[in-house]
């Protein structure tokens, strides 16, 4: 059988990895690119969608608000439902009800049918993400898991620089419908890939309600899901504004902000793969010193990023340095609860879609309030208490 060969850190002997078994850790990468490409279509829609349904653009935006609440809601109560299921065929099923959701999404007569389609699109990202977080430590020797956790969040980032821009590509030279068909199809693909590459997996210990009580009660998986909501509100309550930051701060023409958001993306890529690696070595030091460099630069951005050439380059630094952190965090997840992955993930995740609309929200009321500048500022003191409570932890068994 081909292999991947290394060598274990401390013990001088090499891991040997199937080739099929990379394969499955990219099957779950493609996983993650599909239900992230799910979620914020309709962002590139919108105008479309309300047009083809009769609805208004903000109507249209609930869609992805009610995708996020169902998926912050299933992520950790999906791995108590499924208990002793084997998660492959878990996976598999929830690939397929977002390909359904999407047929439907796809041929919907009304509104209302496509709420209700949103709904179970929300259950698999949820869902989906809930479990695919952690599966690098089912599919890999421990040795490479950082590295097999990396791809897996790298098909999240992959999706917001490729998925998104070419679903809404699709929408547009050939109608929002098509679009949705397409990614049904995309999804059946991956459905396919999956039942070929993915291992049986079941279950090590089932997860029953007081075990997400448990993982809470655990302080190093406090401080990961703290850290998670820190990092995403205060990240998506800036990047929310990204566009009039871009405009009325560093004074980019519109026409150049598609661009920068694709720089910015391949940006948060490469962050994704190097801080994956760093933190397979010292996760702590890696959360620590990622979400300092944010801060800086996000604090920064209305004293340095005042002319379009050093708002592009602060722009790009920020897409990198972001990249770093959701895998990051995902790492001390993981090793704070080797035992209980499923459930620390499945809160993990819940948290993360709750900061993404609470970030936002805050974010909207800050501007109103103020200006586009202060959301900088608190997205940047939100990101230095993340590096605070990290680093004042502390050291448990595995962190």
């Amino acid at each position: 059988m081909t292999v991947i060969e290394s060598v274990s850190a401390g013990t001088g002997k090499p891991d040997r990895v199937p080739l099929k078994n990379w394969l499955a850790v990219i099957a779950v990468a493609l996983g993650t690119f599909l239900v992230v490409t799910v979620e914020n279509l309709p962002m590139g829609l919108l105008t479309a969608i309300g047009g083809g349904l009769h609805v208004s653009d903000g109507e249209v935006g609930l869609m992805v608000t009610v995708s996020g609440l169902v998926a912050a809601v299933t992520a950790p109560l999906l791995p108590v439902a499924i208990r002793g299921l084997d998660r492959r065929v878990v996976l598999l099923g929830l690939i397929l009800l977002a390909l359904v959701a999407n047929v439907v999404s796809a041929v919907t007569p009304s509104y209302a049918v496509l709420m209700v389609a949103r709904l179970f699109v929300g259950v698999s990202i949820g869902g989906f993400w809930a479990l695919a977080g952690g599966l690098g430590v089912r599919l890999v020797p421990e040795a490479h898991v950082a590295k097999a956790t990396s791809l897996i969040f790298f098909g999240a980032m992959a999706a917001n620089v490729l998925g998104v821009p070419a679903g809404t590509l699709v929408g547009e030279l050939t109608g929002w419908r098509v679009a949705f068909g397409v990614v049904a199809a995309v999804a059946l693909l991956l459905v396919i890939a999956l039942a070929v590459l993915l291992p049986k997996m079941p279950a090590s210990e089932p997860v029953r309600l007081r075990t997400l009580g448990e993982q809470l009660r655990t302080p190093a998986v406090r401080v990961g899901v703290l850290a998670t909501f820190l990092l995403v509100s205060g990240h998506y309550g800036a990047f929310t504004f990204v566009s009039p930051i871009l405009q009325d701060v560093s004074g980019v023409g519109a026409a150049f902000v598609g661009p920068l958001l694709l720089a910015y993306g391949v940006a948060g890529m490469a962050g994704n793969l190097i801080a994956g690696s760093w933190a397979g070595r010292n996760v702590r030091g890696t959360i620590v010193a990622v979400s300092v460099a944010l801060a800086v630069i996000l604090a920064a951005f209305p004293f340095l990023g005042g002319n379009a050439v050093t708002g592009s380059i602060l722009l790009i630094a920020w897409g990198f340095a972001f990249g770093g952190l959701p895998v990051s965090v995902q790492t001390w997840i993981i090793k704070a609860a080797p035992q209980g992955v499923e459930a620390a993930t499945g809160l993990n995740t819940c948290m993360f879609n709750l900061a993404i609309a609470l970030g936002a929200l805050f974010a909207s009321l800050i501007v109103g309030a103020v200006a586009v500048t202060g959301v900088l500022w608190v997205a940047a003191g939100l990101v230095v208490l993340t590096s605070l409570v990290v680093f004042g932890t502390r050291r448990v068994e595995r962190v």
